[in-house]
Parts: structure tokens; sequence; C-alpha cells
């Protein structure tokens, strides 16, 4: 089992960067699939950065893609999300989750097993 903690959450200026961090405990997350997600007020939890657990395979999907990059620490205990050129719509609780490696990258929500309690992006116009 898991455990995630996330960090690096704030306020930031429309056209600022925040990075994400995601700390694993437990046990590092060597042979998961992992994920970024994000859930706004009054919407459904979405996945905005996927890596798969081997070969270094990432997605992102429309709204962040070339805006945000998804990376690992060598030793496979944190995770990382660098947000660039934020934009008030990106405003949200980001949330890191671990998931069962072997099957590429993961896309839905219902497919990780393991979440961080999350961290807040507020992004001011």
């Amino acid at each position: 089992q898991v455990q995630l903690v996330e960090s690096g959450g704030g306020l930031v200026q429309a056209g600022g960067s925040l990075r994400l961090s995601c700390v694993a405990s437990g046990r590092a997350f060597d042979g998961y699939a992992m994920g970024w997600f994000r859930q706004a007020p009054g919407k459904e939890r979405e996945l905005v950065a996927g890596l798969r657990d081997v070969g270094g395979e990432t997605y992102y999907p429309p709204s962040v893609r070339g805006r945000v990059t998804i990376a690992e620490d060598n030793a496979k205990t944190t995770l990382y999300l660098q947000m660039d050129s934020l934009k008030p719509e990106d405003t949200a609780i980001y949330y890191c989750a671990a998931g069962p490696g072997g099957r590429g990258i993961l896309m839905r929500r219902h497919d990780y097993d393991y979440w961080g309690q999350g961290t807040q992006v507020t992004v001011s116009s």
C-alpha cells in the first residue's frame, strides 16, 4: 500500500506557474501507474496528466496539453506536476493518484486505487 501527500498548491496570477509535488510513503510508487487529477466546485474529477508505470509514456488532455508536465524522481518516491501559463479555469483541488501497473496509462478516476488528500490551486485573473 502507498500513502500519497500532495503539496505546492497556492494562489497565483493568471500566466504564472506552480509546481505540485506528491510524496509517497509506505512504499515507493515503482510499479504503479500515476496520475494527477483535479476537481473544481460542482464539476467531475478529471485527469490532467497520466504517467505509465514503465517507459515514461505520458498523457495530457487537450485542456492542459503544452502547459503541464508530469514527472517523477529517480527513486520513484516523488511525483511532480509542473504547471505553466496558468488560467483562472485551472482553479481546482489537485490530487495525485496511484493505480495498478501493467495496464498502460490509466485514464479513468476509478482505475486508481490510492489518492492523496489534495492541494488547492487558485488562479486569479
